[in-house]
């Protein structure tokens, strides 16, 4: 019997993997959860997956696009008259207010890295890819700076269970770009505000 042509194969275990973590956590994920998630056979999953880790960096990379992706298409980060604390918190909020099943999988996923040296380089690509995007619009020290504070924000959001608040992350983004002229700006005996280069 021929074998059938399935191209996008690799590609629905991969969705399938990322299903599995949303419903049952790392715990839940196998190459035999996955199969059957995916709906083929289990030697597929090792096909195109050698090992558990192999299949968990794919994932991450996929589930890492979810933020990065939302910042990369908002018009704040190309205007350099647009207030970008203000901005950012807001894209934070849509972020956060939505279904968080997504933003919740990719936490999973991106802090599986603790235990899996293999997840570590994907998850450093997350942070250096949002760094690369506000960089654009400050310096790479300070966008570091606005990745750890954003990261922050948003596992302090999800591991209490709170409610996202814009107006706070309003104000601490501004710490780290202050708007000249305005009560926000540092006062005395505060950082001055980041210069690019």
């Amino acid at each position: 019997m021929a074998r059938r042509h399935d191209p996008e194969r690799r590609q629905r275990i991969i969705d399938a993997a990322i299903r599995v973590v949303g419903r049952a956590g790392i715990a839940g994920l196998s190459h035999r959860t996955v199969a059957a998630e995916a709906d083929v056979p289990l030697g597929s999953t090792t096909y195109h997956f050698a090992t558990l880790d192999d299949l968990m960096v794919a994932a991450l990379r996929q589930a890492n696009e979810g933020f990065a992706g939302v910042l990369a298409a908002h018009p704040a980060l190309s205007d350099p008259e647009a207030d970008l604390p203000g901005e950012l918190a807001r894209v934070l909020g849509e972020w956060l207010g939505g279904d968080r099943t997504g933003v919740e999988l990719e936490y999973e996923l991106y802090l599986a890295a603790l235990r899996r040296p293999a997840l570590r380089p994907v998850a450093a690509e997350w942070a250096e890819g949002v760094g690369a995007l506000l960089a654009a619009r400050t310096d790479p020290v300070t966008a570091r700076a606005l990745v750890a504070v954003l990261d922050g924000i948003c596992l302090q959001v999800l591991l209490t269970d709170t409610p996202y608040d814009e107006e706070y992350a309003r104000k601490v983004l501004t710490r780290l770009l202050p708007v000249p002229g305005t009560r926000d700006a540092p006062g005395p005996g505060s950082l001055p505000p980041a210069t690019a280069g």
